[in-house]
């Protein structure tokens, strides 16, 4: 079966915010790549050659990817169409990354026990990136 990894685009801050993701959910960068060490980017701005081309972080069995838009790339837009979801291994990781991610981002749902036997909750961390944070009582 194959494997479904998540490639994040920002305007400019993906090396904060991997390093943010890094400080949440551990793990090491897998690599880390700048436009400046890549063939065919002599010709871009001064401004952008510095700017994260890709990184990947290792997320328990997954992978974060991310790059920075650069010109002449229409910048990245944020919405409410995808949302990124964790699944803790207990009550307490859960609460861990979910107070670690909402830190200067918003909270659109409290992570709280659920009808449906979850500990689960939403938000928008301070990249405009949303997530679900969820931790099963009783293994699906």
């Amino acid at each position: 079966m194959a494997t479904i990894h998540t490639y994040l685009n920002f305007n400019g801050n993906t090396e904060a915010a991997f390093n943010f993701y890094k400080s949440v959910f551990g793990g090491d960068f897998i690599i880390i790549q700048r436009f400046k060490d890549a063939p065919g980017c002599e010709g871009m701005k001064t401004d952008d050659l510095d700017k994260i081309m890709h990184v990947a972080l290792s997320v328990g069995g997954s992978i974060l990817m991310g790059t920075d838009i650069t010109d002449p790339m229409p910048p990245a837009t944020y919405g409410t169409g995808i949302s990124l979801s964790i699944d803790a291994h207990s009550e307490e990781e859960a609460h861990k990354i979910f107070n670690s991610l909402a830190e200067g981002g918003l909270t659109t749902m409290v992570l709280e026990k659920t009808f449906w036997g979850a500990l689960f909750g939403m938000l928008t961390d301070k990249f405009g990136i949303h997530w679900m944070v969820n931790y099963d009582y009783k293994e699906i």
